[in-house]
């Protein structure tokens, strides 16, 4: 092996080697400048980016919206991680990991703060009691794939994503380890959608609001263009559960919420009010 990288006795900090991530990622926490985040209109309040994290809560808020829950209107403000918005002194006062999304639910007097996409699926879905069954046996099996997808999509972001994507240099190693694991977890997943019609069984939950995201954009192409190569059209019924799951005008208009790039029916930097969605979808051909 040529070129073999022989680490140091002790780690040192180089913001020159990493990437286009490298100015803005760094080994400590904590606040890098002040500034103050907007508060909305609305009792909740969503500071995020449309990420497949982000999206995650954008959908279930739809979805929420859409079942008639009007508690659930929210504002949502765009956090532009390459821009570096997750290190402000707001976002670490509500986040202090600085990773989107965060949630503040102005509801209950006195502010709430929550963070962790899964932590705040689960705090809607018990807030409004809805995709979230109350069988102990039946909710049991959503957290188990909630908690599989909190562990297994850093794998296909921070791992596969950014090997085969992001990074300056394209290696095989890391992108081989990381592309194993992930047909790996597409293989998990097309076997119980075998015989399940939603990922944790007959309902729709939010384990599929978070696992959507990240592994029905990524077979339907619409995540790293890596389709081809990770050959996802053989995950035949991952195919089918994704295609159904885009099919929800909930999540076709959560997906938009928060993303500034990609077709410009598909953009909506900030929400604030329904009609904030609908006007960006109506110009799609």
């Amino acid at each position: 092996m040529t070129n073999q990288y022989i680490p140091p006795k002790q780690w040192q900090f180089d913001n020159n080697n990493g990437g286009q991530w490298a100015q803005i990622n760094r080994p400590v926490s904590g606040a890098t400048h002040d500034k103050a985040l907007p508060i909305g209109k609305h009792p909740l309040q969503l500071y995020s980016m449309g990420t497949p994290n982000g999206q995650k809560i954008t959908i279930m808020l739809e979805e929420l919206l859409a079942a008639g829950k009007s508690d659930a209107d929210y504002d949502a403000h765009l956090i532009n991680i390459s821009e570096g918005d997750q290190f402000s002194s707001g976002f670490v006062d509500i986040n202090p990991n600085s990773k989107i999304p965060a949630l503040v639910d102005h509801s209950q007097g006195q502010a709430v703060n929550i963070f962790e996409s899964g932590s705040i699926l689960f705090y809607l879905a018990e807030k409004f009691d809805l995709f979230l069954p109350q069988s102990i046996n039946d909710r049991t099996q959503v957290m188990n794939w909630l908690f599989w997808l909190q562990g297994s999509a850093p794998y296909l972001g921070g791992g596969f994503g950014h090997f085969y994507a992001y990074a300056d240099e394209k290696l095989e190693y890391p992108i081989n380890r990381f592309t194993m694991e992930v047909k790996r977890q597409l293989d998990v997943l097309d076997k119980q959608l075998a015989s399940h019609q939603y990922i944790a069984g007959d309902e729709y939950s939010i384990a599929d609001i978070a696992m959507w995201p990240w592994y029905g954009n990524l077979v339907l192409g619409h995540l790293y263009s890596a389709s081809e190569f990770l050959d996802v059209a053989s995950y035949t019924h991952v195919q089918r559960w994704a295609t159904m799951i885009l099919n929800r005008p909930a999540v076709q208009r959560g997906r938009i919420v928060n993303r500034t790039w990609g077709e410009v029916w598909e953009q909506l930097p900030e929400r604030h009010d329904a009609q904030d969605i609908t006007t960006v979808l109506l110009q799609k051909p």
